[in-house]
This record gives C-alpha cells, structure tokens and sequence, in this order.
C-alpha cells in the first residue's frame, strides 16, 4: 500500500498502487527531453484515483523544489491530455467530451 498525502494541507490522500498513472508528453530539444506541460527540468504525472478524482505530480530536478500532489478538476485534467497530445485512444472516456472542442479548436 502506498497511500500519498496531497501537498495542499486538505488531509486528502489517495492510492498510488490503484491509481492509473499517465506520464507528461516530451519533445527532445537537442539536449534534454522537455515536458510538454511541466517544462524544461520538471515533470508531471496525472493520476485517476480509484474514486475517480485526478490528482497532478509535479517534481523537478532542481534542488530545492518540493514535489507537490495536487487535485484538479475533470476539466483541468482534459486541457492536461491535450498539451501532452495525448491521442483519443489514450485519452479515459469519460473526458473526450471536454477533450474534443480543445482538439476540433486546434485544426487547421
């Protein structure tokens, strides 16, 4: 059991053990691999608690930097799907309504 306390004070935890897990996207910039939604020396994880909430990892590489845990709204995790161009597939079900007109908006 691997219970993880959210960083925001609210005494919320969730499961990491019987959490999905779904990793930021990154694009190669020569040098380092940079993530998409977390930027150059961070990185983000968006989970899907068995309850259904989301909460987003941030940790960096920099020293100094806490690693934080926070619960974001359906909404916040679609936008977060589509920064890390996530493909319809991959995207859970239950966002590809709120995932679709970020999507039909960015078609040229």
């Amino acid at each position: 059991m691997a219970r993880i306390p959210l960083t925001d004070g609210s005494g919320k935890w969730f499961e990491a053990t019987t959490a999905k897990r779904f990793k930021n996207g990154t694009r190669w910039n020569g040098s380092n691999n940079i993530s998409l939604s977390a930027g150059e020396h961070n990185h983000h994880v968006l989970y899907r608690t068995a309850s259904g909430r989301w909460v987003l990892n941030f940790s960096s590489q920099w020293t100094g930097v806490r690693e934080t845990y926070t619960e974001i709204t359906d909404k916040e995790a679609a936008q977060w799907f589509v920064i890390n161009e996530y493909e319809g597939k991959d995207i859970p079900e239950e966002l590809l309504p709120l995932v679709k007109p970020h999507i039909d908006s960015m078609e040229v």
